[in-house]
């Protein structure tokens, strides 16, 4: 194709109704034939349309998946993380940046090109970044010598799990877990916790909340986030996404989930413009996440613009928070 009509197709093909570019993705995604340049500028566009080829188009070459890690949203990254037989450069992009939901993404493709190197790298990440320890308990490229050391900072039954791949001498590597103890307690940047849970909690909502701030500055926070996190069973993600989505505070969030009635957490997710539809679905979904709440009644589907279902959530809370 000559250069000015490649340039006239790329540009129509930018402009196209958002259907027409997700049914080129989907098509083009698996053959060897097509447009080097449109498939790179279907991987840079929003996720639904990027996914395909980004999993599978074999036309992709490693600039352009960095290209694709560097200016897209976390989930495109997640994307990359995942696609089959990753190269090692692109591998060394992704801990590169070390994002915490990347990297648990990558360490559960097995078939990525993640050489001893790139292993030990996850190894080390592992210590701050809980989720990854099961994946790479897992992974066949965990070596032994990596295994003794991820063993010192996994919970009991990821120990288990390592024990029934490795022989672990336990006499060694209690050994080695007091030294490397008492070193972590001189490393700047990371002390032993007595409480892995919490510290599990404290890594996950922190991963939350830079997943909202990343979906938010690539234009890419909408209600839709909700119906997913509580689909994935994770209320705080839930409850984050909704105070970003509607400028609410935490405690305005967290009062209205755990309310006595389920009128503030209707207000709020109109306010934010979740279909008055979905809604009953939706709360059907906290009430497994929260203990029961919110209570019954207090809501119907009335005919609410988000601006007034807003101001009327802003002053029940304030009201509230006054009894």
């Amino acid at each position: 194709m000559p250069p000015v009509l490649g340039e006239i197709f790329l540009t129509l093909a930018g402009q196209a109704e958002r259907d027409i570019r997700q049914q080129l993705s989907e098509r083009l995604a698996s053959v060897d034939w097509a447009p080097v340049a449109l498939i790179e500028m279907l991987a840079l566009d929003e996720i639904d349309i990027a996914a395909p080829v980004i999993a599978a188009s074999p036309v992709l070459n490693d600039a352009a998946l960095i290209r694709v890690l560097v200016e897209t949203t976390l989930e495109h990254q997640i994307a990359v993380a995942r696609r089959p037989h990753l190269s090692g450069g692109v591998v060394d992009a992704i801990l590169d940046q070390a994002d915490p939901i990347t990297m648990t993404a990558l360490a559960s493709n097995r078939s990525a090109d993640i050489g001893e190197a790139a292993m030990h790298r996850l190894v080390e990440h592992s210590r701050r970044v809980a989720g990854l320890r099961a994946p790479l308990t897992r992974h066949p490229r965990l070596s032994e010598s990596l295994a003794h050391e991820l063993y010192q900072w996994v919970g009991q039954a990821l120990r288990q799990s390592i024990g029934e791949r490795f022989e672990i001498d336990d006499r060694l590597l209690n050994a080695a877990v007091r030294a490397a103890s008492a070193s972590a307690a001189r490393h700047p940047t990371w002390r032993p916790i007595p409480n892995e849970r919490r510290l599990e909690d404290r890594e996950r909502q922190e991963m939350e909340r830079r997943l909202i701030e990343k979906l938010q500055t690539a234009g890419q926070l909408r209600p839709g986030i909700l119906i997913r996190a509580l689909r994935e069973h994770r209320l705080g993600l839930f409850e984050l996404a909704l105070g970003q989505l509607g400028n609410f505070t935490p405690t305005q969030v967290r009062s209205a989930v755990y309310a006595p009635t389920a009128e503030p957490l209707y207000l709020a997710c109109l306010a934010v413009g979740l279909d008055k539809a979905v809604f009953p679905s939706l709360l059907a979904e906290v009430r497994k996440l929260a203990d029961g709440l919110p209570g019954d009644g207090g809501w119907t589907t009335t005919p609410m613009n988000s601006h007034s279902a807003a101001r009327a959530f802003r002053q029940m809370m304030e009201n509230t928070a006054t009894v």
